[in-house]
């Protein structure tokens, strides 16, 4: 793919996405009853006004109205986009956007409807793409792969796992958008390297439709991606890094997981540590995952309350983890192509975010236990 090429997808796509962003907000008084987050006071919410979450909208319309753009424009140029692979890709997302988008709409959807859409969407793209896992790297699990009830299995583990992860990173203005952009952009980098026209192009378009969000939504929240955006671009994310690796059995599956690392670790690790920790279901919502505490004990320390308004504190989280993040994947892309390489920087990326984790949580629930004791003594004179 030239440099040309790469370049109109991805401000197409941009462009037509932040178009709809925009128009979604500046609609808003129309649509507002329906599309409004009113919820302030929920256990993931830290938004101090009603936003509209359907940006779901306009990430989806910015990847038709991109292809179509190039179809209508550039005839020549189908094969080489490989627009209709693209489109079977929009249809196999169908059930995963419209219970995402539902849910931001009605706000009825269970999880469990939501997970067997997603991997409903990782099944068809199974069938109309042959996008379905054949090689992980690892011992025993490459030759059971060659059975396809088994590969199907992990297949839509995998796509559902990674739309699930990155509807659960979205807490943040800016963070779920930048890890698209970011996890695209590597994804795409190895496609090219590998001369893998359809994938490079696919996440060029993920690239571009993050990126056009991402102008709206950060830094001070007007738009949210909503669960049909993040599922939609998590399904599409993962999708790439599935035919990437179906595509090209050179590419190093760990170097594809060490890139896609920090969402996925944190749904893994909010499962361990929802049902073993706090004997809960692993469907339960809850205040305590990596960018909440980061949240409270780094943003909210950098910039008090009533020290400035809450959305600086709330685009604080995404300029601590963002640049880290970029980093990590930015090392995988150098070091993780071959398999030894890849394979340690899970590791350390596994062990870096327990580390974190423990630390940030440890302090918090200390300050915590250390507030409700002075309430405790200023209410009633005393130790309670």
């Amino acid at each position: 793919m030239l440099a040309s090429q790469v370049i109109k997808i991805a401000v197409v796509a941009a462009f037509v996405s932040f178009t709809v962003c925009v128009l979604i907000v500046g609609s808003q008084r129309w649509h507002g009853k329906l599309t409004l987050d009113h919820d302030l006071d929920g256990i993931q919410k830290y938004h101090t006004t009603a936003v509209p979450r359907v940006g779901g909208f306009a990430v989806v319309a910015g990847i038709i109205c991109t292809l179509l753009f190039f179809i209508i424009i550039y005839p020549g140029q189908i094969a080489t986009l490989h627009a209709n692979s693209a489109m079977k890709l929009l249809i196999a997302s169908l059930p995963a956007v419209v219970a995402g988008i539902t849910e931001d709409l009605i706000k009825g959807v269970s999880v469990k409807v939501r997970l067997t859409a997603t991997i409903s969407s990782a099944l068809i793209a199974s069938a109309l793409l042959g996008a379905t896992v054949q090689h992980l790297d690892i011992w025993g699990i490459d030759s059971l792969l060659v059975f396809m009830p088994f590969a199907l299995v992990v297949t839509a583990i995998v796509v559902a796992g990674g739309a699930n992860a990155i509807n659960i990173i979205d807490g943040f203005n800016g963070l779920s958008g930048s890890v698209i952009a970011i996890i695209s952009a590597a994804l795409g980098f190895l496609a090219w390297q590998a001369g893998d026209v359809l994938v490079a192009t696919l996440a060029v378009l993920s690239l571009g439709v993050a990126v056009g969000f991402l102008l709206v939504n950060y830094p001070t929240g007007k738009l949210f991606l909503g669960d049909g955006g993040a599922y939609f671009l998590g399904f599409w994310v993962s999708e790439i890094a599935v035919l990437l690796l179906v595509r090209n059995p050179s590419v190093n599956a760990w170097q594809v997981l060490s890139i896609c690392a920090y969402p996925v670790i944190e749904v893994l690790y909010s499962i361990y540590r929802r049902k073993f920790i706090g004997r809960s279901s692993p469907c339960e919502a809850d205040g305590s995952h990596l960018h909440t505490l980061v949240y409270r004990r780094v943003a909210v320390k950098l910039i008090p309350y009533n020290a400035a308004p809450a959305w600086i504190r709330n685009a604080a989280v995404a300029c601590v983890m963002v640049p880290c993040i970029g980093l990590i994947v930015l090392i995988s892309v150098i070091a993780g192509g071959r398999m030894i390489g890849g394979l340690l920087l899970v590791f350390a990326q596994v062990l870096l975010y327990v580390v974190i984790y423990k630390r940030l949580a440890r302090g918090y629930w200390r300050r915590r236990h250390a507030t409700s004791v002075a309430v405790d003594i200023d209410t009633n004179g005393e130790l309670s």
